[in-house]
């Protein structure tokens, strides 16, 4: 790995929380995924470091222990800091990575210079590609989301928000990208403030993907950059911190998007809203 302040050197931020055996199979992949020089910084929220420390020592990574859980963000926020590449990249660590694929997806982000922030596509364990890539949620169309998604995939306002699958293959510009696989353009991270730290887990990259749009960023959907993604692995077997949290920042994103005192209904109702499908869930999951 190389540590050496440069403008070419490509930092990779991995949050970690009590991982397994697919934190080596990150860093092992991760070489190569691209020709350019690479620096890898693994953020620990946990508290028991043995294989970050033992992935650190074998991929000559950097190893920042937080001391609690800080959130994803917050944690992507102190690995990203401090870097001097023009890109950074944040990463899952149940993400495996295809030969060449962290140079497809930089290369198709350098063709335009006001592209902030470009994805690849995700591919789920079974080889379908995940919805990574998504428009931004207006009022109408997340709340037909939130209500329908569970019981009816395919309604129209679940397919709006999703951009339709049947997109999948199409390089295109998006509303907001997965931040289990992300690489923003450093120079964009740093004029909107990175990550919003508010968002402990879930939202925080809808929010940056708004954030960079609104500062005349565009978010670029590169399919041709293929990564495989487990997903949920640090949380699987105890998904009800997960299903409060998810619904805690649907709530923070939502009451800031629509602020200000003629809105107080609206904010209240979606509160109300939120609050019944995080107990529906809740109650699914037991």
């Amino acid at each position: 790995m190389v540590t050496l302040p440069s403008a070419d050197v490509v930092r990779v931020v991995c949050v970690a929380y009590h991982p397994g055996a697919e934190l080596a199979s990150f860093a092992a992949t991760l070489q190569s995924a691209t020709r350019r020089p690479l620096e890898l910084v693994l953020v620990d929220n946990g508290t028991d470091h043995a294989v970050t420390e033992d992935v650190a020592a074998r991929y000559g990574a950097t190893l920042l222990v937080t001391g609690r859980n800080l959130g994803y963000g917050a944690a992507a926020n102190r690995g990203a800091s401090g870097a001097h590449g023009r890109w950074l990249v944040v990463a899952n660590t149940d993400v495996e990575w295809e030969p060449g694929s962290l140079d497809v997806l930089l290369d198709a982000a350098e063709a335009d210079g006001r592209t902030g922030a470009a994805g690849p596509a995700l591919l789920n364990p079974d080889g379908t590609v995940y919805p990574s890539a998504r428009e931004l949620p207006s009022l109408g169309t997340g709340v037909g989301h939130a209500l329908l998604a569970k019981v009816w995939p395919r309604n129209p306002w679940t397919r709006a928000y999703q951009a339709r699958q049947e997109r999948a293959g199409e390089e295109r510009d998006t509303g907001w990208l997965s931040g289990a696989c992300l690489a923003v353009r450093r120079e964009a991270y740093e004029a909107v403030g990175g990550f919003d730290e508010g968002y402990f887990m879930f939202f925080e990259d809808v929010d940056l993907g708004e954030r960079l749009g609104r500062a005349g960023w565009r978010n670029r959907y590169v399919p041709a950059a293929r990564v495989q993604h487990v997903g949920g692995t640090s949380w699987r077997d105890r998904p009800a911190p997960m299903i409060r949290a998810h619904h805690r920042s649907a709530a923070r994103y939502l009451g800031r998007r629509y602020p200000g005192p003629a809105r107080l209904p609206l904010r209240l109702a979606l509160r109300a809203g939120l609050r019944v499908r995080e107990l529906l869930e809740l109650r699914a999951a037991r």
